[in-house]
């Protein structure tokens, strides 16, 4: 019987590009060899193209999604999606590969849109009765009066643009003095920002996925920041304890993994995702959805996986699984 061919899809057009790549290169290493053919596909502002055994940029014909292998021209049988950012989490590789009739591991394109704009989801969510925090929105080239957002929102605020993951952009903001400046850095990462009430209480994250058709929710992770927020460097540069399973009650962890499976549910979701909350008073509070969360080292979902009783390649397996009976 042959190997199912999966194309690891890492890279994209966004200021994440790096940290896709290192979940990218989890995946090539933690998908089973003995029962998938792995083959490493970076889709890049320069060019697509998959790596050979080599180490040798072999070019994708976008036409299809094919290249050459040994002198073969080959499609892969279903993508690993691990494209942080555009545009492999906002629907546009998604769409294309429906198009292409390929299968791949993240949510639809349509889904992946909507989740990709905090703006449209929060707004989505919150017809259901998902709590969320007050929020402001603005366009770039608008003209804020600073004086009515801040009685809308108050302080403490979060200024983050709409459409960019990984936090860059983000700000904390405590005085009317900082809050322009804040503005003007969310504007640098997208041309839509918006202007969040902080809420006061645990940080936690929440993997859910779907195996055999069914919402599964993973441990509840806990974030604490050394930072004010947790922010780039928390993330991705030691500056935060992530601890899974999160310290909160059995009450609080059941109702943010039934509020997150709810989110799932809601917004028709696939593949893996990881939705951000704030517990406050035993309520927790939605920030937002990540259709597909980073798989790296220092990622939060392998860590949840982990403390699941699962290897990476027997959750990496779930999700091809997944994907592949969908065809």
């Amino acid at each position: 019987m042959s190997k199912i061919r999966v194309a690891v899809a890492m890279g994209g057009y966004s200021s994440e590009v790096d940290i896709s790549l290192q979940s990218g290169d989890i995946v090539c290493k933690e998908l089973d060899k003995g029962k998938y053919e792995v083959i490493p596909v970076h889709i890049l502002k320069d060019g697509w193209y998959f790596l050979d055994d080599g180490g040798n940029k072999n070019s994708i014909d976008k036409s299809d999604f094919s290249f050459t292998l040994n002198g073969e021209k080959v499609i892969p049988d279903i993508v690993f999606n691990t494209i942080h950012g555009t545009p492999g989490e906002d629907g546009y590789m998604a769409a294309y590969w429906d198009l292409m009739g390929i299968p791949q591991t993240s949510t639809g394109f349509y889904q992946a849109a909507l989740s990709f704009n905090k703006r449209d989801c929060l707004s989505v969510l919150k017809h259901f009765g998902i709590h969320c925090a007050n929020s402001y929105y603005l366009n770039k080239g608008s003209h804020p009066d600073l004086e009515a957002i801040i009685k809308t929102i108050g302080f403490p605020c979060f200024v983050k643009p709409n459409r960019a993951g990984s936090s860059f952009g983000i700000s904390k903001v405590n005085e009317m003095e900082d809050l322009q400046p804040a503005i003007d850095k969310a504007f640098e990462e997208d041309r839509e920002i918006i202007i969040e009430t902080a809420i006061n209480g645990t940080e936690v994250s929440v993997g859910v996925y779907r195996e055999k058709g069914e919402i599964r929710a993973l441990p509840v992770t806990e974030i604490v920041s050394e930072n004010e927020f947790f922010d780039y460097e928390a993330k991705y540069m030691g500056k935060s304890q992530e601890i899974t399973p999160a310290r909160i009650s059995e009450e609080e962890t059941e109702a943010v993994q039934l509020e997150a499976m709810k989110v799932y549910n809601l917004l028709n979701m696939e593949g893996v995702t990881r939705s951000d909350f704030i517990i406050q008073e035993g309520v927790p509070f939605f920030i937002e959805t990540n259709t597909t969360p980073g798989l790296s080292a220092e990622s939060i979902v392998p860590k949840m996986a982990r403390e699941a009783g699962m290897t990476l390649t027997e959750f990496f397996g779930i999700l091809v699984d997944e994907a592949l009976s969908k065809k």
